[in-house]
């Protein structure tokens, strides 16, 4: 692969996990796993303010992760890839497992 090639899809990559990178968004993204919402539906789902689910919004956009549709007065946001969701719930799977060895390992040890 060529280095430029190489070094642009690193950076891509870190752009996305930079945007995966705050618990709110991840909240965002899960409350958007299922169907299209608007801020406000957001807003009220999370009970997060609606100019801090806009931020938030905003970055998640920028990086591609969600997108924008308008419907007459409202604006629907909804992820731009599904395999989004997929790739946070593997995530979700690792830590489980390394809460689990470790919950193992103190038992272990406090019976020791």
């Amino acid at each position: 692969m060529d280095a430029k090639i190489r070094e642009e899809i690193y950076r891509l990559h870190a752009n996305l996990c930079k945007a995966l990178a705050d618990p709110k968004r991840l909240l965002l993204i899960n409350a958007l796993r299922d169907d299209a919402r608007t801020v406000t539906d957001l807003s009220q789902q999370l009970g997060l303010s609606q100019s801090n689910v806009s931020q938030h919004l905003s970055v998640l956009r920028e990086r591609g992760v969600v997108g924008a549709t308008r419907t007459g007065n409202n604006i629907y946001y909804a992820l731009e890839n599904r395999k989004i969701v997929q790739a946070i719930d593997i995530l979700r799977e690792v830590m489980a497992e390394q809460l689990q060895r470790r919950s193992e390992i103190h038992e272990a040890v406090t019976q020791a």
